[in-house]
């Protein structure tokens, strides 16, 4: 994924050092070029020797060490990068960058760097609500900076509060959000559901299907990477869901029903990959079931259709998705579907085919327009998610 691209990985004081050496083992993975530069009190946590054996690059730390590959090493680092992360980035360092002092390797190539910088800070609650290193926060934004929120738990001397690094997976979203993918879908806002709907019978029981959140979970992913504004209504689902997304937790059809339609009038691009139920209970007799064990008492309604609901609404320069699970007829069902709900796209997939469904890693599936029916070979659904998006935006 991150093939060609080269960060530079710092690395200050803090007990959380540790941790950006699973970062850099991590971005390594996704055969990305690392080189890391610590400050001199960095050394008092973490040994160079982890990172140069973890990136197969040297680690640097003085300035003005004569064994280097490049002539200006900070220069040819700096013109190399396409990204910088200060990872975990000290009150000291964030000070130092945001009144221009370049007094160490870290600070030096920092200033040289044309690239984003991203920078999470790491120390004591008190430290970090200090109005001086907020204020050195704020600066740093206003040059471009990246501050990511640290998060919120036990610190290294024993307290709770704010200062705490934020996991290695969330860091490593950060950068692969910068660098993966052209930002071909900036500008454009997009509304995903995804995942399964639930109809309560009773406080016990409900009524819900097999979807695990996967498709929708690498839509959304694959939109934000692209530089979308993405807001992901999900349901229920088992599926790891995307980092630095906005998501909303709804649980029955209505819910999804009334959140979708509420956000839709400003959206570019809606999709809709959850797996709403069609049915729900009505007039549920809980105490006739329990004496008579008979569930067949069970009355059911249609809910909501969210899809024909959004073709009615849509506005111009709208693009509306829909997805189709078929077990025959796909083509033909899935076409219908897109006239009968004034969609401008079906994704269609077959439970006949290997590899294709609910909770698979993999799907196969059809893209149908009203003048076109393009069928992808079995993929990874992150693989999928890039095609359909490759798709909607050629429309």
């Amino acid at each position: 994924m991150l093939t060609g691209k080269t960060v530079v990985l710092g690395v200050t004081g803090s007990i959380a050092a540790y941790k950006s050496a699973n970062l850099a083992r991590m971005l390594k993975k996704l055969h990305c070029d690392v080189h890391v530069i610590m400050t001199k009190n960095a050394l008092n946590f973490i040994n160079p020797i982890t990172f140069e054996s973890l990136t197969g690059n040297k680690c640097l730390v003085d300035t003005f060490d004569r064994n280097f590959e490049y002539s200006v090493e900070h220069v040819a680092l700096a013109k190399a990068a396409d990204a910088v992360m200060i990872a975990p980035a000290s009150a000291d360092v964030i000070g130092k960058i945001a009144c221009g002092i370049a007094d160490d390797m870290l600070t030096t190539t920092v200033m040289a760097c044309p690239c984003k910088k991203i920078i999470s800070p790491a120390m004591n609650h008190n430290m970090y609500h200090n109005p001086i290193v907020r204020d050195n926060m704020e600066k740093l934004k206003g040059y471009g900076y990246e501050i990511i929120e640290p998060a919120h738990g036990m610190l290294a001397n024993g307290d709770v509060g704010d200062g705490r690094m934020p996991d290695e997976e969330i860091l490593l979203e950060y950068i692969i959000k910068e660098i993966a993918f052209k930002k071909d879908m900036a500008g454009k806002k997009v509304l995903i559901t995804a995942g399964a709907t639930a109809e309560d019978i009773d406080p016990v029981r409900f009524i819900t299907n097999r979807s695990s959140g996967k498709m929708g979970f690498s839509l959304a992913r694959n939109a934000m990477r692209r530089g979308a504004e993405v807001t992901l209504v999900a349901g229920l689902y088992t599926a790891e869901p995307p980092l630095l997304v906005n998501t909303i937790r709804v649980r029955s059809a209505e819910e999804m029903y009334d959140t979708v339609t509420s956000l839709s009038d400003d959206k570019n691009i809606i999709i809709k990959a959850a797996a709403v139920a069609d049915y729900r209970p009505e007039n549920v007799s809980t105490e006739k079931i329990k004496k008579t064990g008979d569930a067949a008492q069970i009355k059911l309604t249609r809910t909501k259709d969210i899809l024909a609901e959004l073709g009615k609404r849509k506005k111009n320069g709208q693009f509306i998705c829909g997805f189709s699970m078929e077990t025959e007829n796909l083509i033909e069902n899935s076409r219908a579907k897109l006239e009968k709900k004034n969609a401008d796209m079906i994704v269609a997939n077959s439970l006949r085919d290997d590899g294709a469904g609910f909770g698979c890693d993999t799907n196969v599936v059809t893209l149908i327009t009203a003048d076109n029916a393009v069928q992808l070979e079995k993929m990874s659904k992150d693989e999928v998610a890039e095609k359909i998006f490759d798709f909607i935006l050629k429309k």
